[in-house]
């Protein structure tokens, strides 16, 4: 009986220790002055989000260098292209922002692909990557339950807001570092790709 007394004792201590240990960490990673200045650091501000220290901008002057393309739609809809790079698992991602200068809420409706088996609504699954120079058109790629590897859900956009936006496609050939970017009511933009 001594044992079993001395192992739940055992026991108990090693659970009080942990539940106190996880309650440090807990509050270590509460973001405190310090851990939320590192925390803020890692964490890059959203395109339509602004500093005042801006000097009014608009948008943090860290995004302005970001941008590698612009295409404007019809009702003050703008997209600004900040990055396509290539990664090694043989796939494309070019994200950026969406922003409403309009005066009526904006629904992606018309950016979503017309595939019948794509199941994402409001969203930039309608998106393309054109090679001109190989004559090649890449879509936007899809997981198995049949949703685009893309921003989805992009419906009620208020005038004056913005919201990222990304487009995942297959890579096309290494030699290939220009295409064209190409959403439904939008112009094309022409993108360079990194890697």
């Amino acid at each position: 009986m001594s044992i079993r007394r001395t192992t739940k004792a055992a026991r108990g201590a090693v659970a009080t220790a942990s539940a106190v240990g996880l309650a440090l960490l807990v509050a270590g990673c509460g973001g405190g002055d310090d851990g939320g200045a590192q925390a803020s650091d890692h964490k890059k501000p959203a395109a339509h989000s602004a500093t005042p220290d801006d000097g009014g901008a608009g948008s943090p002057a860290a995004d302005a260098d970001k941008v590698i393309s612009e295409m404007k739609g019809p009702d003050g809809v703008v997209v600004t292209l900040s990055s396509a790079v290539r990664d090694a698992g043989g796939f494309v991602t070019v994200e950026g922002t969406v922003t409403n200068h309009g005066t009526r809420a904006f629904n992606a409706i018309d950016w979503r692909s017309n595939e019948t088996e794509l199941k994402s609504r409001s969203s930039v699954s309608g998106a393309t990557l054109v090679d001109k120079t190989g004559k090649k058109r890449y879509l936007v790629l899809r997981d198995t339950n049949g949703e685009c590897l893309c921003t989805t859900g992009l419906s009620g956009l208020l005038p004056g807001q913005s919201r990222p936006i990304f487009a995942q496609f297959p890579a096309p050939p290494a030699k290939v570092t220009e295409v064209d970017f190409q959403l439904p009511t939008l112009p094309p933009a022409t993108i360079k790709i990194s890697d």
